[in-house]
């Protein structure tokens, strides 16, 4: 008995002295696998081997059209009454009392009592073959109206910027299903095992939701974004912290993954299979995260055309930085840019200055995306997507009865606008209208639903197939609902 006691006692203390080890190191070591970014937070039922390859390139249901995805999202949701959906006889109405079939029954965010309609702030033209809607604070956007297929008809079931991104991005208003990238890159793998497959890149500020909108959910955390930054490491820890040359760095995570091996023996627990490929993803993204973030050997005349000025974190750059990710295989690539939100509170957040503002510093460079791709040869199949969580109110927004010193428009689920070009979408093409002051879809009305069903075969996937098993039934990105929108597929 004595004998066991002890033996028991020295497992124990062999068990303890690892935990301790990896505690004590956590900022150190942990850092080094990234673990703040990549942050084992759900179960995994793909066992695997260690070091397994979850992140390998699969084949999809069928023949994609779009390899890889740049989805641009305004969070805040910008006017499509002063950018895409154009109405004339809401300027008629403009300053008069809002009609009472548009508030029965409605809810919104912010407006109370009785509101005036609020006429289009911006001018619009017809442009190129397609002769499509565009305003003037989109200037060079209008250079590639015949690359893109607008949406116009859009509608989602949220008016609170939180939640409506979430459902948005994964097809859930509630925290804990997995992110349209982690989907793609769980089903398709990545094509650079250098790279992670679905890499976030933010500007001016996080979303609305947080992290949850670009996170794996009940997926296998190796299929989380990993956010990037602009400016000093691309990715925190990434360098080599100061004593420490690459052959001991590659040492130390070796030694580290040989504790993990055993731990996994131990107790079988699949996601430390998930710790130990995501250690030796950081101490590969070392050498290719930087080089593929550098901007410095880009022509001068590609700089120009985004309208990068190099060391600066804008969304021009981060347009940037796609181009480059996308070329450089990465699967998913998602853009946020906060400030989008024209209740008319401030000078800063309304449909006149604010709205043109944004316009200013986003246009030129999704412009640019779009031509870079093009030029390049990478249009064809990389899919780029524009859009918000939802739209805004044909009505000049309200509070307690007061109307804001600005001219601003509050949140609006019923129709908004979004757009979609290259990845095998059909070119120069507006599908759905609003009624004539831009208050509901009347023609090939488009839920967010049918918006990821749609991205998902154009992925190569039967979104109603697409599933994963999660507490006892099969979840999918659509949820129960969602069909494809064939009209906008070329």
């Amino acid at each position: 008995m004595e004998k066991l006691l002890k033996e028991l006692q020295h497992a124990e203390l062999q068990r303890q002295t690892r935990r301790h080890f990896l505690q004590s190191c956590g900022f150190g070591l942990g850092a080094l696998g990234l673990g703040s970014l990549l942050d084992s937070c759900g179960p995994s039922t793909k066992a695997g081997i260690p070091g397994d390859e979850s992140l390998k390139a699969r084949i999809p249901h069928f023949a994609p059209k779009a390899k890889r995805v740049i989805y641009i999202h305004m969070a805040g949701a910008p006017s499509q009454l002063e950018l895409f959906d154009y109405k004339p006889q809401l300027a008629k109405y403009h300053g008069q009392d809002c009609p009472a079939e548009f508030l029965e029954g409605k809810k919104f965010a912010f407006i109370q009592g009785v509101p005036k309609m609020l006429g289009p702030q911006s001018k619009f033209k017809q442009y190129g073959q397609s002769g499509a809607w565009m305003s003037d604070y989109v200037p060079y956007l209008q250079t590639v109206a015949d690359e893109i297929t607008f949406m116009k008809a859009m509608h989602t079931d949220q008016f609170n910027h939180a939640p409506a991104q979430l459902l948005m991005h994964t097809g859930s208003a509630r925290l804990g299903r997995p992110s349209l990238g982690a989907w793609a890159t769980y089903g398709l793998g990545s094509e650079n095992q250098n790279l992670p497959g679905f890499i976030v890149l933010a500007s001016g500020g996080q979303p609305d939701a947080g992290k949850s909108v670009y996170g794996s959910g009940f997926l296998p955390s190796v299929y989380q974004g990993v956010q990037c930054r602009t400016g000093g490491d691309p990715v925190l820890y990434v360098s080599d912290p100061h004593g420490m040359n690459r052959d001991m760095r590659k040492q130390t995570i070796n030694a580290i993954n040989e504790i993990n091996k055993q731990t996994y023996e131990e107790v079988q627990d699949p996601e430390i299979l998930t710790r130990i490929s995501q250690y030796e993803m950081a101490f590969r993204m070392q050498m290719s995260v930087p080089e593929v973030m550098d901007v410095s050997k880009e022509p001068q005349f590609i700089l120009d055309m985004y309208g990068v000025k190099p060391g600066e974190g804008t969304f021009a750059m981060n347009c940037l930085l796609a181009r480059k990710l996308v070329e450089n295989d990465v699967r998913f690539v998602q853009l946020f840019d906060w400030g989008w939100d024209g209740h008319g509170t401030s000078k800063d957040h309304n449909v006149e200055g604010g709205l043109k503002q944004k316009c200013r510093e986003s246009d030129q460079p999704i412009a640019a995306l779009i031509q870079d791709l093009k030029m390049r040869g990478l249009l064809e199949e990389t899919l780029v997507i524009w859009g918000a969580e939802f739209g805004r109110t044909p009505m000049q927004e309200n509070r307690n009865g007061l109307v804001m010193p600005f001219m601003g428009r509050d949140h609006h689920l019923d129709a908004f606008t979004m757009w979609m070009a290259g990845g095998g979408m059909k070119k120069g093409f507006s599908h759905g209208e609003t009624d004539e002051l831009g208050y509901y879809g009347v023609k090939d009305r488009v839920h967010v639903h049918d918006l990821q069903a749609t991205i998902l075969h154009l992925m190569g996937f039967d979104h109603e197939k697409f599933t994963y098993p999660f507490q006892g039934r099969n979840f999918r990105l659509t949820d129960t609902e969602g069909k494809v929108v064939k009209q906008v597929i070329a």
